[in-house]
């Protein structure tokens, strides 16, 4: 009969972490790529109405965005309480927007002019009359393809 020879405890093994720089390489390859990066600075506060209707934008970096809102606390001291349109990281007035339309167009390509979107984010306790004098300046640039950013709205049955 064969004997059976216990050995000593030897304990037990190392968890293996060769493929850990892998691992963690490939995460940090995942965020960046689905993490977008904000381009302006809201200096105004935008409460966006809720929307009944929703269309996708085909191709983000065609769309130019123009905040409406009040300032908020931190620019409220200097520029009141009234709503005020904001154009990339400042605000500005009326007469401005054919100049910053004018700029956006000259950053894009020949072929993609055609298709520029405005985007207008606006409070939705902001006076109607700001809103209409936008887009009339709008009209005025041949800006004509706008759409109005709003919050989805959220359905719950019970």
């Amino acid at each position: 009969m064969a004997k059976f020879i216990k050995k000593g405890k030897e304990g037990s093994p190392g968890i293996n972490t060769a493929s850990l720089p892998d691992i963690v390489f490939m995460i940090l390859m995942f965020f960046m790529v689905s993490t977008s990066m904000r381009q302006t600075d809201r200096m105004v506060n935008v409460k966006l109405p809720e929307a009944t209707e929703a269309a996708k934008l085909e191709r983000k970096d065609l769309c130019s965005y123009i905040y409406i809102g009040t300032p908020t606390r931190e620019y409220q001291e200097q520029f009141g309480t009234n709503s005020r349109i904001q154009l990339n990281d400042s605000f500005k007035s009326i007469p401005d927007i054919q100049h910053f339309i004018a700029a956006e167009r000259e950053s894009l390509s020949e072929a993609d002019r055609e298709f520029m979107t405005v985007s207008l984010k606006v409070d939705e306790s902001t006076l109607m009359g700001v809103v209409t004098d936008v887009k009339q300046e709008l009209r005025r640039c041949s800006a004509l393809k706008i759409m109005y950013a709003a919050r989805k709205k959220v359905v719950t049955n019970y």
